[in-house]
């Protein structure tokens, strides 16, 4: 359990209020200010008109029934009924205002975030599980709509219901409104100890549900290792003692408010009671009229449910505040590659030559907090049209060099020059609009056939879409599908094999008809058939194409026109495929790993 404890540090709740996390979330009303205006102005309606009812108890009481008079009786009678009706507009005018403007602050968090989370860096998402952002994005996002459409505005309709109904109480007797505010130290106690209980099991119930939705999450994701390992029945157990946890920190809440509101009621009974004994003793000395006793019993009433209220919308207040820590440190969060100040336009005509000119990169530190190198002065040219392979045994560092040139980090030192122009200097969108980059991890979308190849662009036609799936030899498979192009797969597209999703990737990377192609083991996954389709479509369409290629199968990279050997980080060997191999360096000891088992069975 303390693994789990530990991983959901997170959930842990900071201080209750933060003068500077509200001032914060209070920008986010700037654009509305005149929706928060009438709302404000509607809650102070709304307070003025709570006090009407009980005053209007004591005049009809007091003076229209003792002196029968019969119009004022009416009167009043149509300015309580008024009263009511103007209270039911107002509350619904409320409601629909502070609803609006929690809809709408959360629309725009929601989009803010989600914008910085599309410019976030990978380096960012290594540290940052998915699942955690999508709370920030969902769960943390709602409970500040929360705080906007019914704490942070709605809680001055509070304060001036109890402002108003005790102006109004002291100006009719303040002698009896003290005896009915006697009540309130017990009262405060109350409130002071629910705060602290309801403060701790709030955090063990956000604390117990993001361990069981982590575990869920975790089991569902991995089924097929779970039913192959016949782990059903210890999983059911698990989920039962972490429900079971969950279930009891919800009743321990439960268990809080149970006796919070009783002990709220008992009090203004408690406080009805004062009224009754102490207005009652001096009504029958002429000081107190029953009129006055009458309005206070509602006054009572009426004043005790807005503390009621505000007791309730502390834990909404500390939910909010705790959200708002883990929205803005990712909203603050800086991003490590951004466009630079003056980038400088793309080098036109697009020649396609790529240089890496003498690289380093190490994505952490060692324990004694060196860089741990990845890449080591790496020096690499790749000329325009020229197809390069890059081979190594795993972790050598050839992706690391895919996510350099793309600009998924940028290297710790040494530069990157795509026709003579360091990449840093360029905008982001320009360096990968000129890149088609198909990786052996394929992501589609739980789209149609047709969005997955075009990505939604509005440049790339249904003919375009076809004529790239045909080169790519993916257009029989897809003809053969229901719908064809507009086929929905499922989710990553599972629907289809992992030789049918490669294929579509390489469709959608030459949809954008790119200068340069990259390949990163791009065949890896795919039987010797669909390898094949692939090899003859790609040897058409490099013509004339820069292209580096990766791959762990050296039949792919045969062909190539130089063939670059890394190893530990560094480059030991380059030439073709012949001279590597007549060289006998780390090429052939690769090629002879990969090939002489084969040879021996023949």
């Amino acid at each position: 359990m303390s693994g789990d404890v530990a991983f959901h540090e997170e959930e842990a709740l900071g201080k209750a209020y933060d003068g500077r996390l509200m001032r914060r979330l209070l920008r986010y009303l700037r654009p509305y200010w005149k929706q928060v205006g009438l709302a404000l102005l509607v809650l102070l309606l709304a307070a003025a008109a709570n006090i009407v009812g009980p005053w209007v108890t004591q005049r009809a009481i007091d003076e229209a029934i003792p002196n029968q008079d019969g119009d004022f009786l009416g009167l009043l009678a149509v300015v309580f009924l008024a009263t009511v009706v103007v209270g039911f507009v107002l509350e619904y005018v409320e409601s629909v205002v502070t609803t609006w403007l929690g809809q709408s602050v959360m629309y725009d968090l929601r989009k803010e975030i989600f914008a910085k989370l599309q410019r976030a860096d990978l380096k960012f998402y290594d540290k940052n599980p998915i699942g955690r952002l999508m709370t920030r994005v969902t769960n943390d996002v709602e409970t500040l709509n929360e705080l906007f459409s019914s704490g942070v505005v709605t809680v001055f309709g509070d304060l001036f219901t109890l402002a108003f109904i005790v102006v109004a109480m002291l100006g009719m007797n303040w002698r009896l409104a003290l005896v009915t505010f006697s009540v309130l130290p017990l009262v405060v106690i109350v409130v002071f100890v629910f705060r602290a209980k309801i403060r701790d099991a709030y955090r063990d119930i956000r604390v117990r549900l993001a361990r069981v939705n982590a575990f869920m999450h975790e089991r569902f994701t991995g089924i097929r290792v779970v039913q192959l390992f016949n782990r059903e029945k210890a999983d059911a157990a698990r989920l039962a003692e972490l429900n079971d946890d969950h279930l009891q920190s919800h009743l321990r809440s439960i268990t809080y408010y149970a006796l919070f509101f009783p002990l709220m009621e008992f009090f203004t009974a408690l406080a009805l009671a004062l009224i009754i004994w102490y207005g009652g003793v001096r009504s029958l000395d002429g000081t107190i009229t029953v009129g006055v006793i009458a309005a206070f019993l509602q006054y009572a009433r009426r004043f005790f449910q807005p503390i009621q209220d505000l007791s309730e919308k502390y834990n909404l207040l500390q939910g909010a505040m705790a959200s708002s820590e883990r929205v803005f440190k990712l909203l603050d969060h800086e991003i490590a590659v951004v466009d630079p100040a003056r980038p400088k336009p793309m080098p036109e005509p697009a020649e396609g030559r790529i240089e890496f000119d003498h690289v380093w990169f190490a994505y952490g530190t060692d324990q004694a907090g060196e860089p741990d190198w990845v890449l080591k002065d790496v020096s690499l040219e790749v000329r325009p049209g020229e197809k390069v392979a890059i081979v190594g045994h795993t972790g050598a560092g050839k992706t690391t060099l895919i996510n350099l040139l793309m600009r998924f980090y940028d290297p710790t030192r040494g530069r990157i020059l795509l026709d003579g122009t360091p990449i840093h200097e360029l905008r982001l969108q320009d360096l990968r609009s000129r890149i088609g980059l198909v990786l052996q991890d394929v992501f589609l979308f739980s789209q149609d056939v047709g969005y997955n190849i075009r990505l939604g662009s509005s440049e790339i036609d249904q003919d375009r879409i076809r004529a790239a799936a045909e080169r790519v030899g993916a257009a029989a498979f897809i003809d053969r599908l229901p719908r064809g192009y507009d086929q929905p797969l499922g989710e990553r597209g599972s629907t289809l094999s992992v030789g049918e999703r490669q294929l579509v990737s390489f469709a959608r990377a030459l949809a954008f008809d790119p200068g340069i192609l990259v390949l990163d083991e791009a065949t890896s996954s795919v039987d010797s058939e669909i390898e094949a389709k692939i090899e003859a479509a790609t040897d058409e369409l490099l013509q004339g194409r820069t292209s580096l290629v990766i791959a762990h199968r050296l039949s792919t990279v045969q062909n190539a026109d130089r063939i670059v050997v890394l190893h530990h980080g560094e480059v030991r060997e380059r030439g073709t495929h012949a001279e590597l191999l007549a060289a006998g360096g780390l090429y052939a000891r690769l090629h002879e790993l990969q090939f002489a088992p084969v040879e021996g069975i023949r």
